[in-house]
This record gives C-alpha cells, structure tokens and sequence, in this order.
C-alpha cells in the first residue's frame, strides 16, 4: 500500500466537504496549538468562527499564518496480517497553508455564519445582532493544499 496525492482541486474539495471537523493549528512564541474547528470553504478560503477571546483569538492576533487537516476515513488495512509494518488506515487527508483575516463587517460575517452552517443542514439559518456582533469570523485564504490517499493498493504490472 502506497500514499498517492490528490492532484484534482474537486476531488480534494469533496474530501474537505465530506468532513465535519477540520483540525487548526498555529504557532505563538515557538508554542504549537492545534482545535478542532466547524468550517465552511468558499473558492481558495476557508471560513472559521470562534469567540472573540481566549488563546486562539489571542494567538491569531500574534501570528496570523495557519495550518488545517480535514482526514476522511478509519479503515484498517494490511498486506500481510503478520506483518505490523504492513499495517495502515486508509483515509484521505488534506492540507491548507495560510493567513487568518479577521472579518469585522457585520453584512459579510452574517453572510459567512449562514455558509458555515451550510455545511452542517441545507436548512436556512437566522442569526440575531448580538450573536453575530459578538462571534469571531475568520477567513484563511489559501496560499498552499495538498490532498493525500493513504493505503491505496499498488499496481503490479500486468494485474489489474
């Protein structure tokens, strides 16, 4: 079994679209911090809320670059069931590289509360003046992905 990268911006989509958690992670004074984050994707961004304070917001306004994980997928796979080395999980996972940009405009964050509940229900949301006044809307543009397969069966020549 091999890892193989994801080449086709849709099919790396479809693997962020089918997840419900992607994992954030940034970096303040050397100190790795990673959470488990709802999103949203809108072309080349990727939409996040939290609140408006505490040590990611804390964080973001140090250092503004982060890295998200969105991984598809927990099934165990092997080659030889004796041999541990042979074991892995086959999933798809991607990777985004890129700066936070805090959203202050109340229009655009009502606009982008309403996608990110978009990925969870195609219902229609309403949002009240103090919630979206008070939530933290952040837009991460993407300047890097990678999409990955991991455990994909090789190919012998000559078998199909």
């Amino acid at each position: 079994m091999r890892t193989l990268f994801i080449e086709d911006r849709e099919e790396i989509n479809k693997v962020i679209r089918a997840c419900k958690t992607c994992y954030v992670a940034m970096s303040v004074d050397n100190q790795p911090y990673v959470l488990p984050m709802n999103f949203a994707l809108e072309g080349d961004t990727v939409i996040l809320h939290s609140a408006q304070s505490g040590r990611m917001w804390e964080s973001l306004q140090k250092n503004p670059n982060v890295c998200i994980n969105w991984t598809l997928g927990e099934e165990l796979a092997w080659q030889d069931v004796r041999v541990g080395c042979s074991y892995r999980v086959k999933s798809q996972s991607v990777n985004v590289e890129g700066p936070v940009e805090i959203v202050e405009d109340y229009d655009e964050k009502y606009r982008l509360l309403g996608m990110i509940m978009g990925q969870y229900s195609n219902r229609e949301f309403k949002f009240n003046k103090p919630a979206v006044a008070n939530v933290g809307i952040m837009k991460v543009h993407i300047k890097n992905i990678t999409g990955k397969v991991f455990g994909a069966k090789a190919i012998v020549p000559g078998r199909s």
